[in-house]
């Protein structure tokens, strides 16, 4: 970026309301004298070569900026210029070196706010079949998270237990968390690769509790999923937050956060299932931290984020298509 050389190079130089002759050295009246100047920086950019004179005038060392064919020229005086030069390269270095500048802006995806108006159609709709007893089943019954059943096999359980809710305010409070959690996890990985990957961390969190708890435990409800939302956005954070130069506290500060927000959301409750919400957030982090490796180009494509989100509603459809068959198999059986 520093160019130690004068300004004697071919072409003319605006400088200081006067123009040097190619071929000859500018002088110009600093400090009440008259001095040569040398280039000390110089870019295409003018607003860059401007900030760089400001570093000059908070150092105390006078300058001018010039225009010369398609680069602007920042000089100094001959004696200021090795003074000059050092308070650039710090500057510069400086700044290279703040998170601030090496961190990119985050990128966001589209069909968040889709994917969180189909995630609440869907529970809303699996709670209208549930009132309604249709197909004449107890829905709570076919699709918990029923441990000891999950451990011979019903491994849809770990899916189905995710759109079931005990009542109207169970139910608000998973659209609500679930609504904030998921848009952001949308904006991080788009609406469709998102949601896919919420609902598969939220599946892995409750069978992961189903494999760890006694046979007759029983857990519902989409809240392992919207802490397994908590845990993306946490992986992400990690993911794109870590430098050599931060400090451990810098490095975990997301990590501390989450486990905070999960603590002061997540364990309230007589019917609360802590145990599940950790394992969903443990889910999350695992899975979040592999979606945030997904390459750009994937999951800003359209095709792929739509093909993401009907494989996240055909899983659905699915898992509850294999709980009404069994359970009418064990109705029947009964």
């Amino acid at each position: 970026m520093a160019d130690t050389g004068d300004l004697k190079s071919p072409g003319r130089l605006r400088l200081c309301g006067f123009e040097s002759r190619p071929g000859h050295p500018f002088r110009c009246n600093m400090r009440s004298s008259s001095s040569e100047l040398r280039t000390v920086f110089h870019c295409e950019d003018r607003e860059l070569c401007r900030e760089m004179r400001l570093v000059l005038d908070a150092a105390r060392i006078p300058s001018q900026l010039a225009a010369r064919d398609d680069l602007w020229v920042l000089a100094v005086t001959e004696e200021d210029h090795l003074r000059a030069e050092a308070e650039i390269d710090a500057y510069l270095k400086e700044n290279a070196e703040s998170p601030a500048d090496h961190s990119d802006e985050i990128p966001r995806y589209p069909g968040a706010v889709l994917a969180v108006i189909a995630y609440s159609l869907v529970l809303l709709y699996v709670m209208f079949l549930g009132w309604r007893s249709t197909f004449g089943l107890d829905w709570l019954e076919a699709g918990a998270v029923q441990a000891g059943r999950v451990t011979l096999g019903q491994w849809w359980r770990c899916v189905t237990g995710l759109t079931l809710h005990l009542d109207t305010g169970h139910l608000i409070a998973n659209l609500l968390f679930g609504t904030i959690f998921g848009l952001l996890a949308g904006r991080i990985l788009g609406g469709g690769v998102g949601w896919l990957i919420v609902v598969l961390a939220g599946s892995l969190g409750n069978a992961v509790n189903a494999l760890i708890q006694p046979p007759a435990h029983t857990s519902l409800g989409a809240s392992t999923a919207v802490f397994s939302a908590l845990g993306i956005i946490i992986a992400h954070a990690i993911c794109r937050g870590w430098t050599d130069r931060d400090s451990p506290m810098r490095r975990w500060s997301p990590l501390i956060g989450g486990l905070l927000l999960l603590v002061l959301t997540g364990t309230e409750g007589e019917r609360t299932d802590v145990v599940s919400h950790l394992t969903g957030f443990l889910s999350g982090l695992f899975l979040g931290w592999l979606g945030c490796k997904l390459p750009h180009r994937w999951l800003s494509n359209p095709n792929i984020q739509f093909a993401a989100g009907f494989a996240t509603i055909l899983l659905l459809v699915t898992v509850w298509i294999f709980a009404i068959l069994a359970a009418t198999h064990e109705g029947a059986g009964g």
